[in-house]
């Protein structure tokens, strides 16, 4: 089934424009439409403009590098040959779509991924050439299944499906079972465009990749190999140089034409035109803060630790003591902290692709053969791997460690990158153990901690960024850390604290400022936030209030099952819940978003303090004072 092969096309790129025809730069580009009737001089120089565009901006901001500037000729192409947003264009995890954003005419790129300026992938609340604002892989080819399902009932025919999806994506099991759907159905057409750079943060694995890789050589001997896609019904134009316009337009159009589900397989280089990306072997400049664009290096970085970096130190040390211990990392060596591990132990490492679902049940079926595994995954992906953390994991009760990174408000990355689901959706896992440690000391104290529970899963849960300088603890009182304690006035309140991981400074800070008003407090970390403690119930019969704060949405979260475990064991002091309102967060650095959702030293002891007040106050209506429950549904509703 395979198409008929589309002949390579090689541009000369001119240095200078003809004689009598008009220049035409990036400037003059403020739609689809202004590429259709350009020529192929104006394309490479238009091509090049993008380029130095990129660098020059995302080098200011920071971004994903690397993965626009491989795209450049492909997405031009693609506009030129299909007619968004009348053809929808879909972009798989979207951090390749910036020279999407610049045809369409967004060019403010110097707020990208900050409060009120670009986000960093596709959002359809930017242009109506945004179909879908996805940014976790593997998901645009369900997606575009089902609009070419909703164009078939319809009766629309006018209208092209098109899904461009990395080779990297296509490690994700989603994609495959999306790929099972649409090679079924010979009357939905929908174009795949695969953009094959070998590579997703890291060098793509499996034998997928191997596939790919054999397929790569058609175009350096010209000898057909028949292709995966193929067995599975599919039609298969390629491999096509993917900077090549000309060569791309042309496997397009023939796309485009065959009337059926079709892959167009494009090559092409990460980093493409800025030599420090494509000369990056670790792929730094997948997604990067502010650089020096002269010579690649980061700027303003500062010698602060990272709590990604600790985590990284401190498996090398446990790796070193403990040979049972082994790691699973979801396409994300590097980011995830395991690059470390990886140098020293090797053989003791697995990357398993863009699945984290598979790498949940595979570290379960590990656990089951005698080794402990950790699975290091940012707290976002978590989401997708719920039910095999549930029924693979905990209901075996195998000793698995999950490290969460990026957990609760990440910022910049917008509404699909923050962590702030994962502390919800475990409370509900039996016999699961959850720990968020609060600065570097206890990060290091409770991985051991972690990895030495052998018959249930435990998880550790930490901020993207920098990590501050330790709290230590006064006292330890049960399995709590005593971090503060003011004494109130004479006849004032006293409340206790409860710190949820990173927020402790920030209860530290609050304790502070009550105290100013004559309001004690005793600030507490639990250390692990899951079983609650059974010290905390008994410590909070000596408060008037019980206050919890966490980086997570409190809808489900840790304050809430607090307040559950103060209720189940009798407690009738009012407890109120600090998190994350349940809502998709704007993109925003990590303090604006805190400041924005009222997490902030200042916005909590004001409402702690008015909460108070309103406890003090006698009903009007009846002259009594609220109770505890009333109180408690007031924070509720809030």
């Amino acid at each position: 089934m395979r198409a008929e092969p589309c002949h390579l096309h090689v541009f000369l790129i001119a240095t200078s424009e003809p004689r009598g025809r008009a220049a035409i730069v990036l400037a003059d580009i403020r739609s689809p439409r202004d590429l259709k009737d350009l020529t192929p001089e104006q394309l490479a120089r238009v091509s090049s403009e993008i380029r130095s565009f990129l660098v020059h901006s995302v080098s200011r901001t920071g971004g994903h590098l690397g993965p626009n500037l491989g795209v450049v000729e492909l997405t031009l192409a693609l506009h030129r040959v299909f007619d968004s947003p009348h053809d929808r264009i879909l972009w798989d995890t979207g951090h390749q779509a910036y020279v999407h954003k610049l045809v369409t005419g967004r060019r403010d790129f110097s707020r990208l991924r900050a409060k009120d300026g670009l986000s960093g992938y596709p959002s359809r609340a930017e242009s109506e050439h945004d179909v879908i604002e996805n940014s976790h892989a593997s998901t645009a080819l369900s997606y575009a299944d089902g609009l070419a399902r909703a164009f078939h009932v319809r009766g629309v025919t006018d209208r092209a499906v098109v899904a461009v999806v990395g080779d990297g994506a296509l490690t994700g099991g989603m994609a495959w079972e999306a790929l099972n759907n649409i090679a079924a159905a010979k009357d939905r057409p929908v174009i795949i465009v695969i953009n094959d750079n070998g590579r997703s943060y890291a060098p793509t694995v499996g034998a997928l990749a191997q596939h790919l890789a054999v397929l790569r050589e058609t175009g350096h001997d010209g000898l057909p190999r028949p292709s995966v896609f193929e067995g599975l019904g599919l039609h298969y134009i390629g491999p096509v140089d993917g900077h090549d316009i000309g060569a791309t337009e042309s496997a397009l159009r023939a796309a485009r034409d065959v009337g059926a589900p079709v892959v167009v397989h494009c090559l092409t280089k990460k980093g493409r035109g800025y030599r420090h990306a494509e000369d990056d072997t670790r792929d730094h400049f997948h997604g990067i803060g502010a650089i020096d664009a002269a010579t690649g290096q980061a700027v303003g970085s500062g010698s602060s630790r990272t709590w990604t970096s600790v985590f990284a130190e401190e498996m090398v040390r446990i790796g070193a003591s403990r040979p049972d211990v082994v790691v699973l990392t979801a396409a994300m060596l590097a980011p995830a902290g395991l690059d470390l591990f990886a140098g020293a132990h090797p053989d003791r490492v697995f990357d398993v692709g863009v699945a984290e679902q598979h790498a949940a049940t595979c570290a379960a079926g590990l656990a089951a053969g005698g080794l402990h595994p950790v699975v290091a995954i940012y707290a976002t992906f978590l989401n997708r791997a719920f039910d095999q953390v549930l029924m693979d994991v905990s209901l075996h009760r195998a000793g698995v460690t999950f490290v969460l990174d990026r957990a609760g408000v990440t910022g910049d990355d917008g509404p699909s990158h923050n962590g702030m689901w994962d502390m919800s959706l475990l409370q509900c896992v039996p016999g699961l153990r959850l720990a968020a440690p609060r600065d570097a000391v206890q990060l290091a104290a409770q991985l051991q901690e972690a990895l030495s529970v052998s018959d249930a899963p435990t998880v550790v849960r930490f901020p993207k960024g920098r990590v501050g300088p330790e709290i230590a603890a006064l006292e330890r009182v049960g399995g709590l850390d005593v971090l503060a304690r003011t004494v109130p006035a004479r006849d004032g309140h006293d409340v206790l604290l409860v710190s949820v991981g990173a927020m402790a400074r920030t209860c530290v800070d609050v304790a502070d400022g009550l105290a100013v008003h004559g309001v004690g407090a005793t600030v507490v970390d639990p250390r692990w936030v899951k079983p609650i403690d059974e010290a905390l119930p008994r410590l909070s019969e000596r408060h008037d209030l019980v206050v919890t704060v966490e980086d997570n949405v409190r809808a489900g979260g840790v304050g809430a099952a607090i307040a559950q475990a103060l209720h189940d064991a009798g407690v009738a002091v009012p407890c109120l819940n600090f998190g994350i309102p349940a809502d998709f967060l704007s993109a925003g650095g990590r303090d604006e978003v805190l400041k924005e959702i009222r997490l902030t030293p200042t916005a909590l002891e004001r409402e702690i303090l008015r909460r108070l007040a309103d406890r003090s106050r006698p009903d009007t209506a009846t002259g009594t004072q609220p109770t505890g429950d009333a109180l408690a549904a007031s924070s509720i509703a809030s």
